[in-house]
């Protein structure tokens, strides 16, 4: 049985990885020729200004008093450039914003390893292309652009990372660091002949990261004064470096100013998903090549915001955000960055007409040479008679496209050469997607007969294994055939030499071979099979094809709870009945009762609200303070059996006590402080990661009878819950776990019930019972119940305390108590443990069950297992990357929760899923909702098998405050 686990874990760590090698493989080819434009470029140098986290409504709007928070900008608008919106990518993140603005393409997952800080895989970008670049800003974000530059022509200048701390007192400095720096560094030019000989040059960037905006966005929210003020001290910033260009380079008119930003911000300080409020930048352009303000009588756009900001006279020009790249490099004549697939805004160009054609064709050229590597690379490891190409864009229809955007040229009809060049540039785009995705449908048929072969191979060890099922059913003993193990040996073979001639990868190996041993071993079981079928033809078909759908509406519900929390609320509504549909409300009142009060009361918080909730510290307190009554009526209760409490266990439920009286100290002390712009209290700080470190041996030291057990645990837990909770999710512990004590006792009265064994007390039963309970008895119809309870109450557990999939319903406030500064890996395992905590409660309760029902925790698993890959095949069959918003329907929820189970120490709200840049927003979110469900099931299972161990030792492991260690195990 070790080994199939072991296999299974295995084959299970496959299946998560599929959908990385299906969906998140990297867009980057290499070996493409530069392209740049033929003719002088209007500018010799570049300012690029990045607000980082800066909303565009935030910026373009008036205040309450009618006047701009960023005057010197808006005068920019009015009287001196091209303004629009930038409309950014998920994830809306630093790093990928970046990319997008300065090579011109979207973000390869694999730098999400690394943190977002180091190039995975080398690309090229508009620094790379310059002759110098000079950058000041996060060391977070300079260091990527500098370190994949070929040669030594990248300057950064950072501040230390211990500056980005979101408890700090003024994160403006961040940004006033930046303005001084850069001044200094002119100052200094004037006295270094050979410094000042480069900052002359042409096709020169500087390039000016500033954060203030970001941090005080996450610590006081877009609406608080401290974001706005610093939109304000930005502005002032902006407009002292501009003067200073200015006056330095003798007012020669060859500066090109761009100011913009990465990503905005939603109400609640959070970025990451597709919300407007993150994905609208600003974008204001001024000086060298750029148009000058365009006044209009009327513009058409879907939505208000040019009436909101009473800029409705300006015309505003809209982009995506990686056709910033493009715009940049044609503007000081450097190629475009090779990897680019941003289209040349030409609105923003005050040039001839010429050029912007000139520029415009090779743009396109530049596309089409990704385009056609990608192909060459296809086409190279495909047979010939499979190679299917992209026929929109045959080699005959790209030389006429040239030859005819030529002609146009030669003939002086620019427009017409421009609407041919974005022809070919969409046609171009969707090429690479197809080949990018050119092996999608294999792979996942692949992986699709490995599900289900796994599926049905773990269906057929619980039938012959742990049930009763088959066993009356007279079998005859066969003479193993050596035609099987040959036929499937056979089949490897050709797999193998079908992906060997077609130059696969290693991974391709594993998805093609891994179906092979599993279909081998399931029809090995084919006399099992028989015997099923035999069986249940005993049945009558009335009941089976009642079980068959109360089992699929189960699972139907289950996957409906990712993309609609309120079926959680339904389905522990109908747990609420159950009791009263049996007769169990006969035989134990009060227990049914119970049950149904906390499964209603479990089956609100599906309905609270996941996003834009403000920190409420009073529901921490309260939390806090219900955790210490219960405390106080269950040491009392325990005080009055003097025979089975001694001193000990007392002294450790009073430390327990003492523990969650510092976190409610800690939580009300720290937010107070943060709000006096004090920064976190070193003291806060030890207790908080002393509670962490502590909370998992204290329960050791308690009684391993169930309920104290059970308790202490509890009381632990809950410690370290409180000081990572802002909210009502921190009295969501507590009701689960009450439920689960139930959930204990009702489960002992249905076994009882049913005649299989006689109740016991909770009281009598301890975590240290030695006996392998498999020799009890095997697996019962009631136990898919069972199994079928755990995986709705893990569900609970993860979404029933307001998160979704979508990285905006994690706030980094939660981490506050233990630390302020910036830490992408820290933060990102504090609150993975957040998320663990209940799903630890639900575990530990599932020990007591099996413990108190009598059952296998092997068996049960299987069965967890089951459901589990069914609900992850669900998911797996939902993810579409093609069709409209309409056609995907339902699948809403916003994007990436992904990183939250790929990389336990990953940086929060950073991850990456290649897409069709001609996608939709609202498809994308999509896509990578239905992705990160698939994700956190494949998670949730692999999860189980580390959270059954923790369970275990949390459960049967005994430590003593005095003497010798002594340890107990089931």
């Amino acid at each position: 049985m070790l080994l199939f686990f072991t296999l299974g874990l295995l084959i299970h760590f496959v299946f998560f990885a599929s959908i990385f090698d299906i969906y998140f493989t990297s867009p980057l080819v290499h070996g493409m020729t530069p392209q740049f434009t033929p003719l002088p470029p209007p500018a010799r140098r570049l300012v690029l200004f990045v607000a980082d986290g800066l909303r565009a409504d935030t910026l373009y709007e008036l205040d309450e008093n009618g006047t701009s928070r960023a005057p010197f900008i808006r005068n920019i608008i009015m009287h001196e450039g091209s303004w629009g919106i930038s409309h950014t990518r998920v994830p809306t993140e630093s790093r990928p914003g970046h990319v997008a603005l300065i090579a011109g393409f979207y973000e390869d997952v694999s730098a999400v390893a690394k943190g977002w800080k180091e190039n995975p895989v080398e690309f090229d970008s508009l620094f790379n292309e310059s002759k110098y670049t000079w950058s000041w800003g996060s060391p977070d974000i300079l260091p990527m652009f500098a370190k994949g530059a070929s040669g030594d022509h990248v300057y950064t200048y950072s501040y230390d990372a211990k500056r980005e701390d979101f408890g700090a007192q003024d994160a403006t400095k961040l940004d006033t660091w930046v303005f001084d720096n850069v001044k200094d560094f002119f100052r200094h030019a004037r006295n270094n002949q050979s410094l000042f000989s480069k900052i002359n040059e042409e096709k020169i960037v500087f390039f000016l990261h500033l954060l203030g905006i970001d941090t005080n966005g996450h610590a006081h929210r877009p609406s608080s004064r401290d974001y706005k003020d610093n939109i304000k001290k930005v502005d002032d910033g902006v407009k002292e470096i501009v003067s200073m260009f200015n006056h330095f380079y003798g007012n020669d008119g060859k500066t090109t100013f761009i100011f913009t930003s990465d990503h905005g911000m939603t109400d609640w300080g959070s970025h990451g998903a597709g919300h407007p409020s993150e994905t609208l930048t600003p974008l204001v352009t001024w000086g060298a090549g750029i148009n000058y303000p365009q006044r209009v009588s009327a513009q058409q756009f879907d939505d208000s915001f040019l009436k909101e900001w009473r800029l409705e006279n300006w015309k505003r020009l809209d982009v995506n955000q990686a056709d910033i790249a493009p715009l940049m490099t044609s503007l000081i004549g450097v190629p475009f960055p090779l990897n680019s697939v941003g289209i040349l805004p030409v609105d923003y160009l005050n040039n001839t007409d010429l050029f912007k054609a000139e520029s415009m064709f090779t743009n396109a050229v530049q596309i089409l040479e990704q385009f056609k590597v990608k192909m060459t690379q296809k086409k190279e490891v495909t047979l010939p008679f499979l190679f299917t190409p992209f026929k929109l864009l045959s080699d005959s229809k790209q030389f006429n496209i040239l030859r005819k955007a030529r002609s146009y040229i030669k003939h002086r009809k620019f427009d017409e050469v421009v609407s041919l060049c974005k022809e070919l540039i969409h046609l171009a785009l969707k090429g690479l997607s197809y080949y990018h995705t050119y092996d999608r449908f294999f792979l996942g048929i692949n992986v699709v007969i490995g599900f289900v072969g796994w599926i049905s191979y773990a269906s057929l060890l619980i039938i012959k294994s742990h049930s009763n099922l088959i066993k009356g059913v007279s079998k005859e003993v066969k003479k193993p055939s050596h035609l099987l193990p040959c036929s499937f040996v056979a089949i490897g073979i050709l797999v193998a030499f079908f992906l060997l001639i077609q130059a696969c990868p290693w991974t391709y190996y594993v998805y093609g071979l891994l179906p092979v041993p599993i279909w081998y071993a399931v029809l090995r079981e084919f006399q099992v099979v028989q015997d099923l079928v035999t069986s249940l033809l005993t049945y009558p078909l009335s009941h089976f094809v009642g079980y068959l759908l109360v089992f699929t509406l189960g699972i139907e519900v289950l996957v409906l709870s990712f993309f609609y929390r309120y079926m959680l609320t339904a389905g522990l509504t109908a747990f609420a009945v159950w009791p009263f549909l049996t007769r169990l409300w006969t035989r134990a009142k009060v227990t049914s009762l119970s049950w149904a009060f906390f499964s209603v009361l479990l089956a609100v918080f599906p309905l609270m609200p996941v996003v834009g909730r403000k920190p409420d510290i009073s529901l921490v307190m309260g939390a806090g303070l219900l955790v210490l009554l219960l405390s106080l009526c269950v040491v009392t209760s325990l005080m009055k059996r003097k025979d089975s409490f001694r001193k000990e266990e007392l002294l450790v439920h009073l430390l327990q006590v003492l523990s969650t009286v510092l976190s409610m100290y800690v939580v009300y002390s720290t937010q107070s402080s943060l709000l006096r712009k004090q920064g976190l209290p070193l003291m806060n700080q030890i207790i908080s990661w002393a509670t962490l470190a502590s909370s998992l041996f204290v329960p050791l030291l308690s009684s391993p009878a169930v309920f104290q057990r059970l308790f202490s645990i509890l009381l632990s837990l809950m410690s370290t819950y409180l000081l990572l909770s802002t909210g009502y999710e921190a009295v969501f512990p507590l009701v689960l776990s009450c439920l689960m004590f139930v959930w204990i006792n009702i489960e002992q009265e249905t076994l009882q019930q049913s005649g299989v064994c006689c109740k016991q007390k909770l009281t009598s039963i301890q975590f240290s019972y030695n006996t392998d309970i498999t020799q009890f008895r095997q697996l019962y119809l009631d136990d898919i119940r069972r199994a079928f309870f755990l995986v709705f109450f893990l569900v609970t557990a993860f979404f029933g305390t307001g998160n979704i999939a979508s990285i905006n319903s994690f706030d980094l406030a939660s981490v506050y108590c233990f630390l302020t500064v910036f830490s992408p890996f820290m933060m990102g395992a504090l609150m993975m443990w957040k998320i663990l905590i209940p799903f630890v409660l639900v575990m530990c309760a599932f020990e007591a069950v099996q413990l108190t029902t009598q059952l296998s925790s092997k068996s049960l698993f299987l069965i967890v297992l089951v459901i589990s890959d069914i609900m992850a095949l669900h998911f797996f069959f939902l993810v579409k990357d093609y069709g409209s918003w309409l056609d995907i329907g339902t699948r809403q929820l916003l994007a990436c929760t992904a990183w939250l189970f790929i990389y336990i120490s990953a940086s929060p709200n950073r991850l990456w899923i290649p897409s069709d840049p001609e996608l939709d927003s609202n498809l994308l979110h999509a896509i990578r909702a239905c992705i990160s469900h698939y994700v956190i099931v494949m998670s949730m299972t692999i999860f189980l098998v580390f959270l059954n161990g923790l369970a275990q030792l949390l459960t049967t492991k005994k430590l003593r405050l005095c003497g010798k260690p002594k340890s107990h195990f089931m």
